[in-house]
C-alpha cells in the first residue's frame, strides 16, 4: 500500500509534477457507490462486518480505515475521469480495482472505481461511449462482470493466462497471453489486438487500467517485461490515444515488485510518459 504515497513523493521531488497540479478528493457519496455495489456489502465495509472468509478472499484485513481509504479512492477515479473529459488526459495516483464483484471483494479491490465512475458518467451523459483498457497483468473479472451486456461500454482486457484470479467472467475482448510472456510478444499481441478493439469500438473516453505488475520482478504478475518494454507499451497506447484525440483517465491498477519501491517507479514512469505526451501534442 506504500507505493500511492512513495509514488506521488517520487513524482514531486522529480518535478513531474507540481503539487499546484494533484487535486485531493473527499470519499464518494453512499448513492454513487450504490450504483454498483449491494448496500449489504457496503455496510460489511463500513462496519468492519466482513469474516474470516470473505477477508480472505479480499486479501485485506477489515480495519476502520478501509471504506473511507476505498471510497477516497472511487472519487479520484471518478474525477480524473471528469478531467480527462475536459483536459484530454487526467492520471488518479491510485485505482484500478478491477477485482471488486457487486456484493464482495478481492485481490486487493474492495470498490470497482472503475464500475462506478462509469455508471456514474452514464447518469450525466447518457450516450457517452467508454472503453476500459487494462493492461494489468490479470483480468478485470469483477470490472467484466459489472459492466455486462451494456452496448455503451467495450472492455479489452490483455492478462495471463493463468488461474489468477481464479475466475475469469468474459469481457468484450480478453487477450490471455503465455505465462512468463516475454517483452516482444507481448507488445505485439497489446498492439495488434487493442488496435482491432479500436477498429470495433469508437469511444468517447478510454479508462485504462495501466498496472505495474507486468515487471519480471513482480510477485504476482507471471510475466517477464522489463522497465524499456513497460516505457514502450506506455508511449504506443498514450500516443495513440491523444493523436486520435480520445480523452484517457489513467488508473495504476496492480503492482507488487519484489524490489522496495520498484512498483512506485514503474507508476511514476507511466504518468511522466502521460505528461510527456500530453505535452508534446498540446492541440489536444
Amino acid at each position: 500500500m506504500g507505493k500511492y504515497r512513495i509514488s506521488k513523493d517520487m513524482l514531486l521531488d522529480s518535478r513531474i509534477v507540481t503539487a499546484e497540479e494533484i487535486v485531493e478528493v473527499g470519499v464518494a457519496d453512499t448513492h454513487v457507490l450504490k450504483r454498483v455495489h449491494d448496500p449489504e456489502y457496503l455496510s460489511k465495509i463500513y462496519y468492519g462486518k466482513l469474516d474470516r472468509k470473505e477477508q480472505i478472499l479480499l486479501g485485506l484485513p477489515v480495519t476502520p480505515h478501509l471504506y473511507t481509504k476505498s471510497a477516497t479512492e472511487v472519487e479520484a477515479t471518478r474525477r480524473t475521469c471528469e478531467a480527462a473529459l475536459m483536459e484530454g488526459v487526467a492520471v488518479c495516483l491510485a485505482g484500478g480495482m478491477h477485482h471488486a464483484f457487486r456484493e464482495h471483494g478481492e485481490g486487493f479491490c474492495v470498490f470497482n472505481d472503475v464500475a462506478i465512475a462509469i455508471r456514474d458518467l452514464q447518469v450525466k451523459r447518457p450516450g457517452i461511449k467508454i472503453m476500459v483498457v487494462d493492461t494489468d497483468a490479470h483480468q478485470g473479472n469483477g470490472t467484466n462482470s459489472l459492466l455486462d451486456n451494456d452496448p455503451r461500454v467495450f472492455t479489452y482486457s490483455i492478462h495471463v493466462g493463468a488461474k489468477s484470479p481464479s475466475s475469469k467472467v468474459n469481457g468484450s475482448m480478453d487477450v490471455e497471453t503465455v505465462r512468463y510472456v516475454e517483452g516482444e510478444m507481448y507488445l505485439k499481441q497489446l498492439f495488434t489486438t487493442l488496435a482491432a478493439a479500436l477498429d470495433t469500438f469508437s469511444p468517447d473516453l478510454v479508462i485504462w487500467v495501466a498496472g505495474a505488475d507486468n515487471h519480471k520482478n513482480d510477485r504476482y504478475g507471471q510475466m517477464m517485461l522489463s522497465l524499456k518494454d513497460l516505457q514502450r507499451r506506455d508511449e504506443v497506447l498514450l500516443g495513440a490515444f491523444v493523436r486520435n484525440r480520445i480523452p484517457v483517465a489513467i488508473l495504476y491498477g496492480g503492482g507488487y515488485n519484489r524490489e522496495p519501491e520498484y512498483t512506485a517507479k514503474i507508476h511514476r514512469n507511466t504518468v511522466a510518459t502521460a505528461k510527456k505526451i500530453s505535452r508534446e501534442l498540446r492541440g489536444f
